[in-house]
């Protein structure tokens, strides 16, 4: 009897250690080995309403992103994501914070310290010119912006609540951002209900730079007899030579211009989303964030011009008459202060997404937004994505996307701002405008990752193609694409 009972005992024990393993072993896990994405865009734009110069002027930009993701699995319930990041870009628009570093630039003495004080003589020497449809060779006409973020993100043993968190930074040439960030997912029903809640935290300070004319004439004691000014001719709107010594009315004098003190600027977001699944064919979601912004939420770089206030010019007064047209390569308005907005903006987008699965070789995506803040921007975002399969491991990604916005109440056209206004900007990205973007990808995907560099097996390739047009004028293009291997 003895020994049947410790028979018995022995099998109890062995069978409570068998289903242990088995639930070790055969526990799906959330990732399940190291995988890689190598990322690049190459993004293109022109258009003629530059914010730099004031609402009018030359767009053009061009930039390159590599990117690289890996994400590592820590255990079976837990992975880490590090995401890093270059863009290297050069802007014509932006090259125009200092747009008479065109003549200039070139003479045997001028230092290249960034420096206006050095420009005077030497710009006056050569005949100073500038326009905003030509791009300045400019400390800013090339930037550098890095950033990477770190993830980690642990799922539950039944996979139906998942916790996430990350940090981030990038710089680039006037700007520094640091973030925090994290969320909750759970699952309902079956895996047929998912809600998932998100918050994040950028703390952002500028290290700004400001039109070149403006931020000498501070630097000259707002006297145009000395520094940068001193050996400059300006002239008026009918191309007259103004006498730099007269009086207030009758000299540039941009007297709503000073430097900004509040250098930060600090985002809060929180993020719903609600997913289910409605049919064996179709998913839905609403999707809610709430974004509030404080600080200085502006850009010095940006001139704007006043409409009750004298204009006046640097360069070939016959130039002036066409001085909104591309014709106009050699004179420049004098600003007459930078972009003003609040320092605060609640920003509140709600969007809905459906997805229906016609058959094996086609797939509906429908995406809309309705977006509104308090600076009185409105907007809607329509999209549509189809996602046609062709054999087992192409799919084509055909897409539309549709955007219409009302204008803030702060923006008007170049020389239409009042100086007796508190807030004021000229950034097109502010007016209202509508947008269409057509796209088209096409992606390869190898379950078997049968293609192998070293230990990783490729598992998919992908390549996007979008186009932008805005109605007003902006165009551009981007093309993008990714590789991700596996590791074996």
């Amino acid at each position: 009897m003895k020994k049947l009972i410790t028979i018995i005992a022995l099998l109890v024990v062995a069978f409570s250690f068998a289903q242990t393993d088995s639930t070790t072993v055969y526990k799906k896990r959330v990732l399940e080995s190291m995988e890689i994405d190598f990322l690049m865009s190459y993004y293109t734009q022109d258009g003629d309403n530059a914010s730099v110069t004031g609402g009018i002027g030359t767009e053009e930009l061009w930039d390159v992103t590599p990117t690289i993701v890996v994400a590592y699995p820590l255990n079976g319930d837990a992975v880490l994501t590090v995401d890093v990041g270059i863009s290297s870009y050069s802007s014509a628009s932006s090259s125009n914070l200092d747009p008479f570093d065109n003549s200039g630039a070139s003479s045997g003495d001028y230092d290249d310290d960034d420096d206006d004080d050095d420009f005077g003589y030497n710009r006056a020497a050569n005949g100073v010119e500038g326009s905003p449809w030509v791009a300045s060779s400019g400390a800013s006409a090339e930037d550098v912006w890095v950033g990477g973020s770190i993830g980690y993100s642990h799922s539950s043993d039944d996979r139906n609540f998942i916790w996430s968190s990350h940090v981030s930074f990038s710089a680039e040439y006037d700007y520094t951002s640091t973030g925090i960030g994290g969320s909750v997912t759970k699952l309902f029903n079956e895996k047929n209900t998912e809600l998932t809640i998100g918050g994040q935290v950028y703390i952002d300070f500028w290290n700004p730079k400001y039109p070149t004319e403006l931020d000498s004439y501070l630097e000259a004691g707002r006297d145009l007899n000395n520094g940068f000014f001193q050996n400059i001719d300006i002239l008026d709107q009918g191309g007259n030579i103004i006498d730099k010594s007269g009086n207030s009315g009758s000299i540039w004098n941009p007297e709503n211009y000073s430097l900004i003190k509040d250098k930060g600027r600090n985002t809060y977001s929180l993020s719903v989303s609600f997913s289910q699944i409605l049919s064996k064919r179709a998913q839905g979601a609403i999707l809610f964030d709430l974004v509030q912004q404080q600080g200085w939420l502006a850009n010095p770089m940006q001139r704007v011009y006043f409409a009750d206030k004298a204009n006046f010019y640097v360069g070939n007064a016959s130039s002036i008459p066409n001085y909104t047209s591309p014709e106009n390569k050699d004179v420049f308005h004098l600003a007459d202060d930078i972009e003003r907005l609040p320092d605060s903006r609640l920003k509140t987008p709600i969007g809905i997404r459906f997805n229906y699965f016609i058959n094996e070789f086609l797939t509906v995506r429908t995406y809309y937004r309705y977006y509104f803040d308090n600076w009185g921007v409105t907007s809607h975002t329509a999209n549509i994505e189809l996602p046609i399969k062709i054999g087992s491991k192409f799919t084509l990604y055909p897409s539309f996307r549709y955007y219409t916005q009302t204008a803030a109440d702060y923006f008007a056209p170049y020389n239409e701002i009042l100086s007796t206004d508190e807030f004021y900007t000229s950034d097109y990205d502010l007016s209202a405008f509508d947008a269409n973007q057509y796209g088209f990808g096409v992606s390869y995907t190898d379950i078997f990752t049968k293609a192998h560099i070293w230990k990783f097996g490729m598992k998919s390739i992908d390549l996007r193609f979008h186009k932008y047009d805005r109605s007003t004028g902006l165009t551009a293009w981007i093309v993008s694409g990714g590789i991700k291997f596996v590791m074996q």
